[in-house]
């Protein structure tokens, strides 16, 4: 498969393989979620490709594939809070750095979905743009990250069912702005950011 050929080159060179991504940098409300994942190249699974290139549907079921044959995985969701106090790309670094230290086997290197490598893994990782459309344990980490992420938004929704968290998983469509605009803001929403800092003045 094409997603472990580059893969494979790494661990031949570097040895144990974590694949790291993030899902919900751009949404108004909820939290970033990050994951890591060293998958067993001897064990490849069928059909894993980036998240977005995916269906909900395919995306739990390669959740459910993932999470029982990789060697390991790691998860963590890191709060709109804290997105808050220290912005979202710090946040999003952090999250990446989190999931790769509570990983129960530690990576030899780490393949890093995007264009900046966080601090704690300088030395031992690599930075790679559209990484998830590349790199296979890329990919699966941005599967766990985006289904993760998805249950969370849906339990909002369930909460809080006038923002329809469900449809635009916190993203700034219009409809989630009119709603902000009618329903003020929630615990759950990123004031820093700039169409809820502006609605939070109105409230």
């Amino acid at each position: 498969m094409p997603l472990y050929r580059i893969e494979k080159a790494f661990f031949k060179k570097y040895g144990t393989i974590a694949g790291v991504d993030e899902a919900g940098r751009g949404p108004l409300a909820g939290p970033v979620v990050t994951a890591a994942v060293i998958l067993d190249l001897n064990k490849q699974i069928p059909g894993l490709n980036d998240s977005k290139k995916l269906t909900e549907k395919k995306r739990e079921e390669l959740y459910k594939i993932i999470t029982e044959e990789a060697i390991c995985w790691e998860v963590k969701v890191v709060s709109p809070k804290i997105i808050d106090e220290i912005n979202i790309l710090q946040a999003t670094l952090f999250g990446m750095e989190e999931a790769v230290i509570y990983l129960e086997v530690k990576p030899d290197y780490c393949l890093i979905d995007g264009n900046k490598t966080p601090k704690k893994l300088i030395g031992f990782s690599k930075a790679i743009v559209k990484g998830d459309a590349k790199i296979a344990s890329i990919a699966a980490a941005s599967i766990l990250a985006k289904v993760t992420r998805d249950r969370i938004m849906l339990k909002l929704h369930e909460q809080f069912p006038n923002y329809n968290f469900k449809q635009n998983k916190g993203y700034p469509t219009k409809e989630h702005v009119a709603a902000l605009d009618k329903y003020g803001v929630l615990d759950c929403h990123r004031r820093s950011y700039k169409p809820v800092q502006q609605l939070t003045l109105k409230f």
